[in-house]
């Protein structure tokens, strides 16, 4: 493989419970940058948080916010893979079908409804299915998103490894939910983290028994080894 990047989720991968960044995790991250790579954050959360992250921990300022919906190289500097009109109306839909169906106080989006996951997940897929609507619903962990059915991890990533001179057959992805599964199978090689569901472990190249932070090192290890020749 000639690896030229990685395709990094925040939320549950390179944090520890409570969101909190895990600081091992940070310098793993700031070495690989260091040693030429371009770190790609790709997240559920909104561009402008992907992107002060990026800047904070000075890795790629390219940043992929909304599970792939934006990717932005500054906080003016932003393409949107999809107008959030429709999951307005998914939302408006839902919130006549199922009761207590609330939105997620977050930061703005710009093409997806984040929504608090105080409902049944399957309840709400198979309304929107039957609704004829353009629009899917995802499990961040972090919240429900309504999406747009075009928009996902790896749409989103395509085009900031694009506009980075990569393709994604030379990114690795390390992510923990279903919602990195499209970019685990776009990318050159991907690694599940210990607190992935099984379903998601399936689709990743490999592995790790370690959640969180401390398994995104256990990650960063294994691919040192596998692809650096690092010990």
């Amino acid at each position: 493989m000639d690896l030229k990047g990685f395709a990094i989720d925040i939320d549950g991968t390179i944090t520890e419970d409570g969101g909190v960044i895990n600081l091992d995790a940070a310098y793993a991250l700031r070495w690989l940058n260091k040693m030429g790579y371009k770190v790609i954050f790709v997240s559920g959360r909104s561009a402008w948080e992907v992107l002060a992250l990026s800047v904070y921990m000075g890795t790629t300022r390219v940043a992929v916010g909304e599970n792939g919906g934006v990717v932005a190289t500054s906080p003016i500097d932003m393409f949107l893979l999809a107008d959030i009109s429709h999951s307005m109306m998914a939302y408006d839909h839902l919130s006549k079908k199922i009761k207590n169906v609330k939105k997620k106080k977050v930061f703005p989006r710009l093409t997806e409804v984040v929504l608090e996951r105080n409902f049944n997940l399957n309840e709400g897929r198979k309304i929107l299915d039957e609704s004829g609507l353009p629009v899917t619903i995802h499990d961040s962990k972090y919240g429900y998103h309504l999406s747009h059915r075009a928009v996902s991890k790896a749409s989103g990533l395509k085009i900031a490894a694009k506009s980075l001179g990569l393709d994604v057959s030379q990114i690795i992805a390390i992510g923990d939910s279903d919602i990195d599964i499209p970019m685990f199978e776009v990318c050159g090689y991907s690694v599940a983290l210990g607190n992935a569901p099984e379903n998601v472990k399936k689709k990743a190249d490999f592995s790790v028994n370690v959640s969180m932070g401390e398994g995104f090192l256990e990650a960063i290890q294994h691919i040192t080894n596998k692809f650096m020749k690092i010990h």
